[in-house]
């Protein structure tokens, strides 16, 4: 299968009033098309850090990430938005919805930003995905947790994303609504052939994955399936 993300010899240091932080040292790993990973590791270990950079919403001290053989992380902040909006989803734990704005405008919301043709159709389709056609009009306050992290994957999985990365997708549900979303997510990266990239502590989540990466203290300490 084909690699669609490639990390090689990836640092993040940032300075503290005790001196130099690493948050990460040399990680390397590929993920293949269509595979699902699980970050895992105590806190602290640099789970979410390692996220933001595979995201390109942070940049690293040293080291590569590449998306589908670009050079990602080095890029300046315009290009990796372009390339992020080509190939990226992301869920966060908060939902991270805007409040101004329906369930339908904010899936619509990335499909605009990509100038694709019509978004409320596409936006409708998926929000009829997750359960929430009925829903479409309602703003997230009217929203239950479980409600607004369906609307937050609808969102992640308008565009077609080639990978969908999640940061502790089911940190603030119920075990019940968490569960409902775990499964929500796996039938769609099957239906779509997303490669899913995960950060939890949930071990039935990490369990369902293909491979889990292990972080600790900044380290890739493991790889196994």
């Amino acid at each position: 299968m084909d690699v669609v993300v490639s990390v090689t010899q990836l640092s993040k240091t940032v300075t503290s009033p005790e001196g130099e932080l690493v948050l990460l040292d040399a990680v390397e790993f590929d993920i293949h098309q269509g595979e699902s990973i699980a970050i895992i590791g105590p806190s602290g270990a640099g789970k979410s850090t390692l996220l933001g950079i595979l995201a390109g919403l942070d940049t690293p001290s040293g080291g590569q990430v590449r998306i589908n053989n670009l050079p990602f992380s080095s890029e300046d902040e315009d290009s990796r938005a372009l390339i992020r909006g080509d190939n990226i989803g992301f869920v966060f734990q908060s939902f991270q919805l805007l409040p101004t704005l329906t369930a339908l405008e904010n899936v619509m919301l990335p499909l605009e930003l990509m100038l694709q043709d019509s978004p409320a159709e596409r936006a409708k389709v998926v929000l009829e995905r997750v359960g929430l056609g009925g829903r479409i009009k309602h703003y997230p306050r009217q929203l239950s947790g479980g409600e607004q992290q369906r609307v937050a994957l609808a969102r992640a999985f308008s565009t077609l994303p080639k990978v969908l990365l999640a940061d502790e997708p089911t940190g603030n549900l119920d075990a019940k609504t968490g569960q409902k979303i775990i499964e929500l997510m796996f039938e769609m990266n099957r239906e779509n052939g997303t490669t899913l990239v995960l950060v939890t502590h949930d071990e039935s989540l990490a369990s369902r994955c293909d491979r889990r990466l292990r972080l600790e203290q900044g380290k890739l300490v493991d790889s196994a399936s």
